[in-house]
């Protein structure tokens, strides 16, 4: 039996975006932007699909774009809004645990002369709220602040930037990386006051190659590509209509996040009980984490040797986030954490398909791999 616990790197195609990328593939594999019926049959397929997720995010259609995932879109959104509104000023409140996409583009622009300011976190991945209040000024353009952290799992208080803004009578546009979140806790774009939002297949067991922008109605942003019209300019190119099925399929399936919650919360909370029976194993995330992520460190053991024994035991966790390559996880050092810690950390992350027997697997195999590997040194 394999046990899979890295899905906050991608997840397993469900069953119905494996089925609607098929039958898109073979029925409605016509330009969207064609006239005649190849085209149209498309087209309705892209505004349905555009519609269908429109709904798990409670906003209008229209206010959907698509985008190839993740990374593109906190870039467009990023980088998009910082150069519509320069005008209006320079400065950029973010968080020192973003996700590289939204890091490496802050970068970026700090090198064309924008003024960064990336808020600290404590132990816990948590930045202080008093901090946010304190770095908005009415010269504050976009504040971006991921809504759930892809390493540790902390919730940050993305709602909060939305006050922020208006007690600094800030004109600054709100974006969300909702990657991690979506599809895994109730999410409303105007309930947190968010003005850009990003969103990714891939992270809900649809395909790779797809992902959304959620810009709300009236709000502008400069696109990062041209040459189409597709997707209102924001994002030209031809749409990827098997990859938008599926992804809208994979949508459709989701569950109710409020009862999946409690559910994903009772296994985290009987696989950390019987983690922390084991010698040496210390949680990383705090208590109060999304409970389909776990971040913990097994001392003594580094993070490789740790990653290639469960394996080949068929148990699958990572390091930290993929996009790191296996570099030192930035996260973690900004919590603070001390090298041994460092030096070991394990990413645990669920699905609503983990299984208790998936878990019992992953708990036998750290305690294996504690013995042998400690056995060979």
């Amino acid at each position: 039996m394999e046990a899979y616990f890295d899905n906050s790197a991608t997840t397993a195609p469900c069953s119905e975006a494996v089925s609607a990328v098929s039958q898109a593939l073979v029925n409605c594999w016509g330009n969207p932007s064609s006239l005649h019926a190849s085209g149209n049959r498309a087209k309705d397929l892209l505004d349905s699909s555009r519609t269908d997720i429109a709904k798990k995010l409670g906003c209008l259609p229209e206010e959907i774009y698509f985008t190839s995932g993740g990374t593109e879109t906190n870039n467009l959104a990023v980088i998009g809004a910082a150069h519509k509104m320069r005008r209006m000023g320079k400065r950029i409140v973010s968080t020192s645990v973003e996700h590289p996409s939204v890091d490496e583009a802050l970068n970026v622009l700090e090198a064309e002369g924008f003024e960064v300011i990336k808020l600290k976190v404590d132990g816990y991945g948590r930045i202080n709220e008093k901090d946010l209040y304190a770095a908005v000024n009415s010269n504050t353009i976009l504040i971006t602040m991921m809504l759930v952290n892809n390493e540790v799992g902390t919730i940050m208080p993305v709602e909060a930037a939305k006050r922020a803004a208006l007690m600094a009578r800030s004109p600054a546009l709100i974006h969300c990386d909702a990657v991690q979140a979506f599809g895994k806790m109730p999410i409303k774009p105007s309930a947190l006051g968010v003005d850009l939002m990003t969103i990714s297949s891939h992270k809900i067991h649809g395909p790779k190659g797809v992902g959304a922008i959620y810009i709300r109605k009236g709000v502008k942003i400069n696109s990062r590509a041209f040459g189409g019209s597709q997707e209102n300019k924001v994002r030209p190119g031809t749409e990827p209509m098997p990859a938008i099925a599926g992804f809208a399929a994979a949508a459709r399936a989701l569950p109710d996040p409020k009862k999946e919650l409690e559910h994903i919360a009772a296994l985290r909370d009987y696989m950390v009980t019987k983690l922390l029976e084991i010698d040496d194993v210390v949680i990383n995330s705090p208590h109060d984490a999304l409970p389909y992520v776990t971040n913990i460190s097994v001392l003594g053991i580094k993070s490789e040797p740790m990653l290639n024994f469960l394996s080949e035991r068929g148990i699958f966790v990572s390091a930290g986030s993929a996009c790191s390559k296996g570099k030192k996880s930035h996260v973690l050092s900004q919590m603070g954490l001390d090298h041994k810690r460092l030096d070991s950390p394990l990413r645990i992350s669920f699905s609503r398909f983990t299984t208790v027997q998936e878990i019992d697997a992953l708990i036998l195999g750290i305690t294996d791999a504690k013995k042998v590997i400690r056995a060979a040194k």
